[in-house]
């Protein structure tokens, strides 16, 4: 794995925050087989290595948007447990009060502009929050979350066009999972994915989403240089999805193999392959490892149970944030 100029301290940070995005995926998953979470989620197990290497290269008021398979993103920005299982809960204390649920978390305080269902539909809110930084001369940088199946959709190369002539601090960060939905990528998606961007004169690079380490390395670099007003930047980040496209998907079979999951999960696991560097690297023994994993699912386990015992929002509450007030809009 790739060596970063990092210290210590900001190596178990990333891979605590790995595990924080496993646990947090594996008890989401057991809410909805319990029948305790309304309506579907989008795993992102298996994928944690590419929101971590990437959300660990920006500070807090640097702006991601995420995608319905959003959770990763999220945790990874800063969003809190307790906040979390309440917003898929429902629940009142939830980031936007409950009504957002699974496909729709934001958290301004901590950058993220928010979740969207809509395939593709955040990456107009990212380059337009680029050219917010640029306008206003600040030095914040935006990172837009996507997966390749959105690659089909025109908005992205209209925004890379408008990125690429105004020189946006934006970074188009395509995770390539493999799967778009339940069609391969290659079947979907013709040529290359990053000359896709090259073609607007964007600097494109392909990485091994898999390597929290190359990930981060090349996120801090390429931010670095987005400040400096060298932007927009893509990256094709390499990596997959332990579960089905949503929580409901579980007869895979008839679009890939258990023997492919197996190979992912055994030899590529981002979790296992960076455990094992840090032990390698004497970073920390196993034991501090394992402390470190039972304080995090310690952690989920009461934010969980405090978001099924949590109020559920007002009645009164329907239409709110649903409407403007049409005397603050006019003030």
């Amino acid at each position: 794995m790739a060596k970063t100029k990092t210290n210590t301290e900001d190596y178990l940070q990333m891979y605590r925050q790995m595990v924080r995005i496993r646990t947090f995926e594996d008890n989401a998953n057991k809410l909805y087989l319990d029948a305790k979470m309304p309506g579907l989620t989008h795993m992102y197990s298996g994928e944690e290595a590419v929101a971590v290497g990437i959300c660990e290269a920006l500070k807090v008021t640097d702006k991601i948007t995420s995608t319905h398979r959003g959770h990763g993103h999220c945790v990874a920005k800063g969003a809190a447990f307790k906040e979390m299982f309440c917003e898929l809960l429902g629940k009142e204390e939830g980031y936007c009060r409950g009504k957002g649920g699974s496909m729709h978390i934001a958290d301004q305080s901590n950058g993220n502009l928010g979740a969207n269902a809509i395939v593709g539909g955040s990456m107009g809110i990212a380059t337009g929050s680029a050219f917010t930084a640029k306008m206003l001369g600040t030095d914040d940088v935006t990172v837009c979350f996507f997966g390749d199946g959105a690659t089909a959709q025109g908005l992205l190369y209209e925004v890379m066009n408008m990125a690429a002539l105004w020189k946006l601090p934006v970074i188009y960060a395509c995770e390539n999972n493999g799967y778009s939905e339940y069609t391969r990528t290659e079947e979907i998606a013709a040529g290359s994915i990053t000359a896709r961007a090259e073609a607007f004169g964007i600097e494109a690079h392909q990485v091994d989403g898999q390597d929290v380490l190359a990930v981060n390395t090349l996120t801090q670099k390429l931010v670095a240089r987005a400040r400096k007003g060298e932007g927009p930047f893509f990256l094709e980040l390499m990596t997959y999805r332990y579960h089905g496209h949503h929580v409901g998907d579980i007869n895979r079979e008839y679009y890939r193999t258990k023997d492919e999951e197996k190979d992912w999960k055994e030899n590529r696991d981002p979790i296992i392959r960076f455990r094992g560097w840090l032990v390698s690297e004497g970073i920390a023994s196993e034991d501090e490892i394992e402390a470190m994993n039972a304080e995090v699912r310690q952690d989920a386990e009461q934010a969980v149970d405090y978001a099924l015992n949590a109020k559920y929002p007002d009645v009164s509450e329907v239409d709110m944030h649903v409407y403007s007030d049409i005397k603050h809009a006019l003030a």
